[in-house]
């Protein structure tokens, strides 16, 4: 899986991280799947709370991590799954619960510690890993793996420019 556009960008605070995810959501459609990757505390919850936000998700619905659930699957203008795989041991395990079924093709797939399943990510998805700067400070690294619609693909890399030198 080749990237087909690889990014930088840095927030330097918690609703700078969740304005990027949701800038990132309202670009996202049917079929399209977010792993996320970093440390615990680095943001991939406050990313995919934005994420849901920009997909239409209400804001009466809590968007939590689902480490004890699995999966959470919230209405948005397409459906959306939140997948957290943190408390898996392998990918057998992800694998024996069904996991294609949150590829849905009608949906958006939200991975957190997606690292821990990387072999079963579809071939196009974006790979976004976290990393903890500072207290508040995140730098995200954001690749367009596989083949992505050139309007869809130039949207997402012109979404980051806003974020690019922001302060």
């Amino acid at each position: 899986m080749q990237p087909c556009a690889k990014m930088r960008t840095v927030t330097h605070s918690p609703e700078q991280t969740m304005a990027l995810g949701e800038t990132f959501g309202r670009l996202l459609g049917r079929g399209d799947v977010v792993a996320l990757i970093g440390d615990l505390g680095a943001g991939k919850t406050v990313f995919a709370q934005g994420l849901a936000k920009g997909l239409g998700v209400s804001p009466d619905e809590y968007v939590s991590s689902p480490s004890f659930t699995l999966v959470n699957q919230y209405k948005g203008r397409v459906p959306v799954f939140h997948v957290d795989t943190y408390r898996l041991a392998s990918e057998t395990e992800m694998v024996a619960l069904g996991y294609e079924e949150y590829f849905d093709p009608n949906g958006v797939t939200i991975i957190e510690w997606a690292d821990k399943v990387r072999s079963l990510l579809p071939e196009r998805h974006i790979t976004i890993r976290f990393k903890l700067l500072g207290p508040a400070i995140r730098e995200m690294e954001v690749e367009l793996v596989g083949s992505w619609p050139t309007q869809q693909a130039k949207e997402i890399v012109e979404a980051l420019g806003p974020f690019m030198n922001s302060k």
